[in-house]
């Protein structure tokens, strides 16, 4: 799940049209009855009934409004439904935007995730209405997940991150001024490589990253892949000092 790696920074230089309205808009909601639904399902049944020890550490640093990019590593399937439980509802009274991969959002599955704050990338060809639409969510003060490793590592370390992330955030910042676009690193651990019933599960929420500190006031196009740059091997530091700590304390 290689999200936005494949577009360059020129591409990605979005301009006071950042926010309108494009030819075919990429479009996602909160279902106000379904999300709630599925918020107290995977809270009081689904999650409990299948892990045993879920520790959940750091929610003192979620905002309590304003945009939030909630940057974790990916584990296994399960962490989308792990997620709200650990920053959303539950946590922050917020519900949580997901980019997710335009296969996922397909058929009856599909129809589910548009509902519950998810919306489509084609990894393949990206455009610009799925990039308009993250930079419109985060304008609007939403918590967006993107998960900046790509696709599922089942390896217990940080792997190499991808630009996407760096560069949608720098952008969100870039387009409105005072934004004040928040990224935090987050750790998720699960017990067993490919969770099974009863396995234990960590979470670990860092300190916040302040996305405005990567432009000082330069939107320019050479500002923003610099930013964008720094701002990837930054979460990539504090994702590994998250990882790092939890295994010197096991």
């Amino acid at each position: 799940m290689a999200l936005l790696s494949t577009l360059p920074m020129s591409t990605l230089k979005l301009s006071e049209s950042v926010t309108s309205a494009s030819k075919a808009p990429v479009q996602s909601r909160c279902s106000p009855m379904l999300t709630p639904l599925a918020y107290f399902l995977g809270q009081h049944l689904v999650i409990p009934a299948y892990f045993d020890d879920i520790t959940i550490t750091g929610q003192h640093h979620l905002p309590a409004a304003g945009p939030v990019i909630l940057a974790p590593t990916h584990r296994a399937r399960w962490d989308s439904i792990m997620l709200p439980l650990a920053a959303g509802r539950p946590a922050t009274g917020r519900d949580l935007r997901f980019m997710v991969t335009a296969d996922e959002v397909r058929g009856i599955q599909g129809w589910f995730i548009r509902r519950l704050g998810g919306f489509p990338v084609n990894v393949r060809r990206p455009t610009i209405a799925s990039l308009r639409h993250g930079i419109d969510l985060l304008i609007a003060g939403e918590m967006l997940v993107i998960y900046p490793e790509g696709g599922i590592r089942r390896k217990d370390q940080v792997h190499p991150l991808k630009p996407g992330l760096g560069r949608l955030a720098v952008q969100a910042e870039a387009a409105q001024e005072q934004l004040n676009v928040q990224v935090l690193p987050v750790d998720i651990h699960y017990g067993e490589a490919y969770p099974s019933w009863r396995c234990p599960v960590q979470i670990t929420i860092g300190d916040v990253i302040a996305v405005r500190h990567y432009l000082n006031g330069d939107d320019s196009p050479d500002a923003l892949k610099a930013g964008a740059k720094q701002l990837t091997a930054d979460l990539q530091t504090r994702l590994s000092s998250l990882v790092n700590s939890r295994q010197n304390a096991a």
